[in-house]
C-alpha cells in the first residue's frame, strides 16, 4: 500500500499541467512577496481596510503562506498539499472582497474585478485534482518510485 507522501505526490504525467502550475505558482509567490514589500497597501494595511480584526496577524501569515505554497507549486513539490492553504486564502479573499462587491456593485463589476481570484481558484482546484504533472519534482519522485 502506497504511503501518504506517495499518494499526495502522485500526478498525471501530462506536460501541459506545467502551464497551469507556473501561472498559479507565480501569481501566489508574487502576491506573497508583495504583502511583505508593500505591507501598508497589500498586507496588514489592506486587511485593516477590509475590516479584519488584528490585521497585523493575517498580513504576514497570508503573505507567508502565499510565498511558500506559491514556490512549492511553482516547482511542483507537494503540489496538492500546497494547494490546500491557498484554497483557504483565495476563498477568504473572495468571501471578504468579491461577495460584498457583488452585493453593492452587481455582477459585472464583480466579474471584472474578481477575474484573477476566480482564475486562481479554478487553477488551484485543477492542481488539487490532477497534481503537479510529469515535469515537476512530484512527477520526478513518482517516476523514481515506480522504476525498478
Amino acid at each position: 500500500m502506497p504511503s501518504f507522501a506517495k499518494k499526495i505526490r502522485a500526478s498525471a504525467p501530462v506536460p501541459s499541467v506545467l502551464l497551469i502550475r507556473l501561472m498559479v505558482g507565480a501569481v501566489f509567490l508574487s502576491e506573497g512577496i508583495q504583502k511583505f514589500l508593500f505591507a501598508d497597501q497589500l498586507g496588514s494595511g489592506r486587511f485593516a481596510r477590509i475590516g479584519l480584526p488584528a490585521p497585523q496577524v493575517p498580513g504576514p501569515l497570508v503573505g507567508g503562506f502565499e510565498t511558500v505554497c506559491g514556490a512549492l507549486i511553482l516547482f511542483g513539490f507537494f503540489t496538492r498539499l500546497a494547494s490546500l492553504p491557498l484554497l483557504v486564502v483565495i476563498g477568504t479573499a473572495i468571501a471578504t472582497t468579491k461577495v460584498p462587491m457583488f452585493v453593492h456593485d452587481g455582477f459585472w463589476k464583480t466579474v471584472y474585478e474578481g477575474r484573477a481570484d476566480f482564475a486562481m481558484l479554478l487553477g488551484l482546484l485543477f492542481l488539487l485534482v490532477v497534481g503537479a504533472g510529469g515535469w515537476s519534482l512530484d512527477g520526478r519522485a513518482t517516476k523514481k518510485a515506480g522504476s525498478p
